[in-house]
């Protein structure tokens, strides 16, 4: 049986915006008080601007790790666990309404499409006080596969 083997590609700013816009799941690092990472798995969009946008709850641990110290990583998944994944690295900041409003309608739209009723949706938002987590990408790894280190083939 052929090993997998692992693999590791340099990408530019268009390729990893490629990447990421078709990929929804991701885990958000983010710093804890004591400086020792705190991760969630997060349903993520890539925005008009190219950031990764994160709806969220502002009550959220990661919103107020974000709030004292808004550098994140974020590893962005496959829907197959096996599948390619990337770690961004950016600055986030936490939209909280009615700031937050257009860009979670935003963040439907990168995701799921057209609502069937966008003043529901927006009601919904409202009664739930949703925020929104923007991240801006400052520099990301390789996109990369699991496996056998080539010398293993």
């Amino acid at each position: 049986m052929p090993r997998t083997i692992a693999t590791n590609d340099t990408v530019g700013r268009e390729e990893l915006l490629e990447f990421l816009r078709p990929r929804h799941k991701a885990i958000l690092m983010t710093t804890r008080r004591d400086g020792r990472p705190q991760a969630s798995p997060n349903t993520c969009g890539l925005d008009v601007e190219g950031r990764i946008v994160i709806s969220t709850y502002p009550e959220r641990a990661k919103v107020y790790n974000l709030r004292r110290d808004p550098r994140v990583s974020v590893c962005v998944l496959s829907d197959d666990f096996g599948g390619p994944w990337v770690q961004v690295d950016g600055v986030a900041e936490v939209l909280d309404l009615p700031e937050a409003l257009e860009p979670l309608v935003e963040y439907f739209r990168v995701i799921s499409g057209e609502h069937s009723d966008w003043d529901e949706y927006r009601q919904a938002m409202r009664d739930q006080g949703k925020s929104l987590i923007r991240i801006t990408i400052e520099r990301w790894g390789p996109i990369a596969t699991g496996g056998f280190p080539a010398r293993l083939a």
